[in-house]
């Protein structure tokens, strides 16, 4: 099998290789607030929980 001699003109990229159009920045503090309002939620969760298992106390 013979190589090809033909030098690449450009370097090769991945075909998903896209620029991010947002800067780092924006994406951690959007990243941030997913996971704040995810914690928030686990949270809820949480104390729903312990109040159902709690239900027979007297107020």
């Amino acid at each position: 099998m013979k190589k090809d001699a033909a030098p690449h003109s450009r370097p090769l990229t991945a075909a998903n290789d896209n620029a991010s159009a947002l800067a780092p920045a924006a994406v951690d503090a959007a990243l941030t607030r997913i996971a704040e309002a995810i914690g928030r939620h686990i949270a809820r969760e949480h104390v729903r929980a312990r109040k159902a298992a709690n239900d027979n106390d007297l107020p």
